[in-house]
């Protein structure tokens, strides 16, 4: 079969064509780049989220007036609690979240009025609205054992916490991390 000379393309049309074959392998490689990209920075920041800065919601009003119902929470892994932060915790497959009043070998003790005393001193706590004994059916004086937090909700006539049998001390194995910020809604964001 002969070749009509039509059938041959000209060195324009060659050369059009090789570009335009370069461009579709270039935006291909950019797509692949684009993508590949994404991936990674999104396993990084599942990586950080999870292992390093863990972001909870609030649900439920146990730590109001300082955290709000539906609030979302930035925690930090870096640090071990200590007496004032806020935790989150595992306690019965839930997260709770709760503010450290005493750490291992501390006393505390709770008047009928709700005031509390670590090693004797009475707290100075500006973060609750009123004060309350709550649901407390711990014998008091008590000495937080090792390697045990004793933690409290601010809104402690509601709160259930350390005071209980039932939830009692928290070991550090459960902290999920330190409360350290507000970050949703926007018009609530703060440090705490």
């Amino acid at each position: 079969m002969k070749k009509n000379q039509r059938d041959i393309p000209t060195t324009e049309q060659f050369a059009a064509e090789l570009r335009r074959l370069r461009q579709k392998k270039s935006f291909a490689k950019a797509v692949w780049s684009t993508v590949s990209s994404l991936i990674v920075i999104t396993a990084i920041a599942v990586i950080i989220s999870t292992m390093l800065l863990p972001v909870l919601r609030v649900k439920g009003t146990s730590m109001t007036p300082t955290l709000r119902n539906d609030e979302i929470l930035l925690c930090s892994r870096l640090s071990a609690p200590e007496k004032g932060d806020i935790v989150a915790f595992y306690y019965n497959n839930k997260v709770l979240l709760k503010r450290v009043i005493g750490t291992a070998g501390d006393i505390i003790d709770i008047s009928e009025e709700g005031a509390v005393w670590c090693n004797g001193e009475l707290l100075d706590e500006p973060y609750i609205s009123e004060a309350a004994l709550g649901e407390c059916d711990i014998d008091l004086p008590y000495q937080v054992p090792e390697n045990r937090f004793f933690v409290m909700g601010d809104h402690r006539a509601v709160s259930i916490d350390s005071r209980s049998v039932s939830v009692g001390c928290i070991s550090e194995e459960n902290i999920i991390g330190t409360v350290f910020a507000v970050i949703g809604p926007l018009r609530s964001f703060r440090f705490l």
